[in-house]
């Protein structure tokens, strides 16, 4: 069948949605804009955008143990101690810096001998440190200089004397000494000198 080319327009259907009206345009965008904003609001977020749970703050390392309060072993006959020198450091790999003390007893004159003793906190809130460890006791008539904690080892210069003959002002021994924590233990290393008059 054959149509005309030419055809009287009301003979043709008519197609409502072929004539645009401004309410129709109007319909469509809402329409759209309510589609696009629901979509947006249903969608995952980007992959990995979500914020990890804050990880905990490292625990701050306690302060080190205050030497002047603590308890030293010294037979002081009456007379008050000095804590000549003072160091700290972890030296056990806790995380916990421990306290190195020179101590000794006071004297009118001369220079007695010292002690170094390694000290911890105090059992409790509010204790005084507490001597774990004596690196040298005073019987054994050293005197102390150099003291230092370095890598987790306690080092130290130790003065002595080769007789009771030699002059207490002048030692004529010197130990280049140090102490490092093994097996629950301090184990002492030592490299002696003769020291040059």
């Amino acid at each position: 069948m054959q149509h005309s080319a030419a055809q009287d327009p009301a003979d043709l259907p008519d197609l409502a949605h072929t004539h645009a009206r401004p309410a129709h345009w109007l319909a469509t965008a809402t329409a759209t804009a309510a589609v696009v904003a629901l979509a947006g609001l249903l969608q995952p977020g980007p992959a990995g955008a979500t914020a990890a749970p804050a990880a905990p703050a490292a625990p701050r390392p306690a302060p080190a143990p205050e030497a002047a309060e603590a308890d030293y072993p010294l037979e002081c006959r009456g007379a008050a101690h000095k804590v000549a020198k003072r160091v700290s450091g972890d030296l056990d790999g806790d995380g916990n810096p421990e306290t190195v003390a020179v101590v000794h007893c006071e004297a009118g004159s001369g220079t007695p001998p010292s002690g170094v003793y390694v000290l911890t906190r105090g059992r409790g809130e509010g204790a005084p440190a507490r001597v774990v460890a004596t690196l040298v006791a005073p019987k054994d008539g050293k005197n102390v200089t150099g003291l230092a904690v370095r890598d987790g080892a306690v080092h130290a210069t130790l003065l002595g004397y080769s007789s009771p003959d030699v002059p207490m002002c002048c030692p004529d021994e010197k130990e280049q000494v140090s102490w490092n924590w093994q097996g629950g233990a301090f184990v002492r290393v030592a490299r002696a000198e003769a020291r040059s008059a």
